[in-house]
């Protein structure tokens, strides 16, 4: 019996939060929204998923934001995507880099964190030892 891979992460958000969900993750972030299935849509919520992630966030009813659990999203141009983030009023909070890689924090409208961090460059990947420890190279 084995783990095959994450399906997808869920986090919190409050009743009625959908439009400021669709602005932060689809209009900003540019995942794209996925409907939810009608018998789940009811309960409110959004999804947003990619061939790379699926995100969805579901209404809690007591909702509390997730300050320290977060997803850590890798993104292709962090500091266009850091700058957009500014530009439309969210904190975007530098740390820092993890294996390398520059990364951020911001918090989504309702206070979850979320980490953004830089993709490894095509170089530095297929420089990088495979699973097997032989290098791609």
């Amino acid at each position: 019996m084995t783990i095959l891979a994450l399906d997808h992460v869920q986090l919190a958000m409050p009743a009625g939060g959908e439009d400021a969900a669709r602005a932060f993750y689809r209009d900003l972030l540019g995942l794209p929204e996925k409907p939810k299935p009608p018998r789940l849509a009811a309960r409110g919520g959004c999804w947003f998923e990619s061939a790379a992630l699926k995100l969805h966030l579901g209404v809690e009813t007591e909702f509390r934001p997730a300050r320290k659990a977060h997803p850590a999203l890798l993104v292709d141009d962090l500091d266009a995507l850091a700058a957009r983030l500014a530009a439309a009023g969210h904190a975007v909070r530098p740390d820092e880099p993890d294996d390398g890689r520059p990364r951020v924090f911001v918090d989504d409208p309702f206070g979850n964190r979320i980490e953004l961090i830089a993709a490894p460059s095509p170089a530095a990947q297929s420089a990088a030892p495979s699973a097997t420890g032989i290098s791609a190279q």
